[in-house]
């Protein structure tokens, strides 16, 4: 658990479970699958690491499910879900569960791509079109991408989010991006890290994207920090990602890094450099100063009175 407090130190105030699938021993029958995610969503309504909020609890889609039971998830405030890792024969097999869950109010997001853990299967641009998810999770790669010809399926034929991730293909989440801003479709990318997996854990990982995104493409980084906030919040229903009255006080304060050649942050992801973080505030509470995961920042937040215990802390 220890790593979501460190996510925090890279400016990620809130994270979006992918399925509580990392569980050893994790079950396959009706009643273990809703008692996971039951468990993992009320854990993390009461633990914070750092300050974050865990958005936990997706339930993993099985064969066993059926829409009663989506009902008792739905009853129980369970509003997240994944397919890819369920016991199917066939993905496509999958139909009835995803519409179940959506029917029950729970956002739907399904890996894509070729198998990322053993047991999983590759889901292709046709079983995706089929099964009609929420979100195409990483759909530049979870690692391994889809082919092109069927990203662009995706794309056009449907109006499900795309998810663009650091543990994934970079050249295609570049072609992806410039394809949904040049068809005025960007509503629909939203920026994740798909860590911790065989890539690593990554405090850096959606910071480290959209400083790539944001250098490699034709995109503004204002836009593109757009996709790993507001765009985030719109698609799971969560707060925050926005700065406008009303929303809760999740705010990250970041510079330029000290000896870029940038000026500011906005600069610096425009170069390719990962901007230094100063401070990062939660729900209007002061959590971390001096990130100890990004370089320093240029010019550092001034807090007065001093707050000892966030004082530097080092690597």
């Amino acid at each position: 658990m220890d790593f979501l407090a460190s996510y925090v130190h890279g400016g990620i105030t809130r994270v979006v479970s992918p399925g509580e699938i990392h569980a050893q021993g994790r079950p396959h029958d009706a009643i273990g699958v809703k008692a996971l995610a039951i468990a993992a969503m009320s854990c993390f309504r009461n633990f914070r690491p750092n300050g974050m909020t865990v958005h936990a609890g997706a339930v993993v889609l099985e064969p066993t499910l059926t829409d009663a039971d989506f009902a008792d998830l739905q009853a129980a405030g369970v509003h997240l879900a994944k397919f890819g890792f369920g016991l199917y024969e066939d993905p496509a097999d999958g139909y009835d569960q995803i519409r179940s869950a959506q029917n029950h109010g729970i956002t739907v997001m399904c890996h894509s791509g070729g198998a990322s853990i053993p047991g999983s299967k590759p889901i292709t641009p046709k079983h995706l079109l089929h099964l009609a998810p929420n979100v195409c999770g990483h759909v530049n790669g979870g690692p391994t991408s889809l082919d092109i010809a069927g990203v662009d399926q995706i794309i056009e034929q449907t109006d499900m989010a795309l998810q663009l991730v650091q543990a994934g293909n970079l050249q295609s989440a570049v072609r992806i991006l410039e394809k949904c801003l040049a068809e005025d479709r960007f509503d629909r990318v939203v920026i994740g890290s798909d860590t911790p997996t065989g890539t690593g854990v990554m405090p850096l990982g959606v910071i480290k994207t959209v400083a790539e995104l944001s250098s490699l493409s034709s995109a503004d980084p204002a836009v593109v920090w757009a996709a790993a906030t507001g765009n985030n919040a719109r698609t799971w229903g969560i707060p925050g990602g926005f700065l406008r009255p009303g929303e809760v006080a999740d705010l990250v304060i970041l510079d330029a890094p000290w000896g870029s050649t940038a000026d500011d942050a906005l600069g610096a992801l425009s170069i390719g450099d990962i901007p230094g973080i100063s401070a990062v505030i939660t729900d209007g509470q002061l959590r971390t100063l001096t990130s100890r995961n990004t370089p320093r920042a240029a010019r550092l937040v001034t807090v007065t009175p001093p707050v000892p215990h966030l004082a530097e802390t080092g690597h």
